[in-house]
């Protein structure tokens, strides 16, 4: 089977899949870049796991083409297999065998054996942290924990490529941080990770991002790129005595863009000076206190936000 050189690892052109009279994924077309952290973000629905599962080699796309570390997901998909590191918000794992099992059955699974597979065992029970926890059944472990395991047997056989889908779904902040320790350190180590996440705050992690919605992809680049995206725009930060009645009111006074972000709202607006001297007046003889109002900068949430907005004024 030929391979395609490049110096992308992942190549998609015009990628469609459709079921029935239904568009799952919609003329997309994007690169990857080898060693690159990439971010493939989107509400549910918006055809993001339609797409890795493409890629992966375990869905035949309906049109266009799709290549993954230089062969074709569709005339190659066992080869693309033989490249790829998978991992899914499921974890994978076999709840009835102790930790060192699992990547033991892991790796014979990818064909490894002999002295390659106790030197990768070993390998992959250090880099997640649990040498000393090799003999517990895997069903005791802490979720943080199999899902460190579940990454170490999904790059047991050292694919240049790994394809995380929602990997750090319901897990706890801490575990997540320290999740993407080790995706960085897999990428300095020259492997490429595909991320899906619904979770913000990892999309800064990112080298690169694209924003899935409908199908389509309507947003590609780093996140310093995509602030960009509403340069003519400021960012307030308001947070009151009263979040509801603040929201109805800021939305009837017409001053901008808004949206609730933690306990307080995100206003995004032309003039910021002008809004923040005309709303605290507003506010008081509603009889509502400011507790904090100042510009910050916008974050990947409320680019991708106002970037949905606009795709749905658009069809609208």
């Amino acid at each position: 089977m030929e391979r395609h050189e490049s110096t992308w690892v992942v190549e998609v052109e015009q990628l469609v899949k459709t079921f029935g009279d239904f568009v799952a994924v919609d003329h997309i077309s994007f690169r990857v870049r080898r060693g690159e952290i990439f971010g493939f973000l989107g509400p549910n629905g918006a055809g993001k796991s339609t797409t890795i599962r493409m890629l992966c080699g375990l869905l035949e796309p309906t049109s266009g083409r799709a290549r993954v570390d230089g062969f074709d997901v569709t005339t190659a998909p066992e080869l693309v297999k033989q490249r790829i590191g998978y991992m899914s918000q499921r974890f994978s794992l076999y709840e009835d065998l102790t930790v060192e099992e699992n990547v033991e059955f892991f790796s014979g699974v990818y064909g490894l054996s002999g002295p390659a597979r106790a030197r990768r065992t070993e390998y992959v029970l250090r880099l997640s942290g649990l040498e000393d926890r090799r003999r517990m059944m895997t069903r005791l472990l802490p979720g943080g924990l199999k899902q460190r395991l579940a990454l170490g047997c999904a790059i047991v056989h050292e694919p240049p490529i790994l394809f995380l889908d929602e990997p750090t779904s319901g897990v706890d902040p801490t575990a997540r941080r320290h999740f993407w320790d080790l995706i960085y350190e897999l990428s300095e180590r020259g492997h490429t990770i595909f991320v899906t996440t619904h979770y913000m705050d990892e999309a800064e992690y990112c080298h690169r991002l694209a924003l899935m919605y409908r199908g389509r992809l309507i947003a590609l680049g780093s996140p310093a790129e995509l602030k960009q995206w509403s340069a003519a725009e400021r960012m307030i930060f308001l947070e009151t005595t009263d979040l509801d009645a603040t929201l109805d009111l800021v939305r009837r006074a017409g001053v901008g863009k808004v949206a609730v972000f933690g306990s307080g709202l995100h206003l995004s607006v032309t003039r910021p000076r002008s809004v923040m001297d005309r709303l605290p007046p507003l506010l008081e003889r509603a009889g509502i206190a400011v507790k904090r109002m100042e510009l910050i900068e916008p974050s990947i949430e409320d680019i991708f936000v106002a970037m949905i907005e606009e795709q749905e004024r658009q069809a609208s």
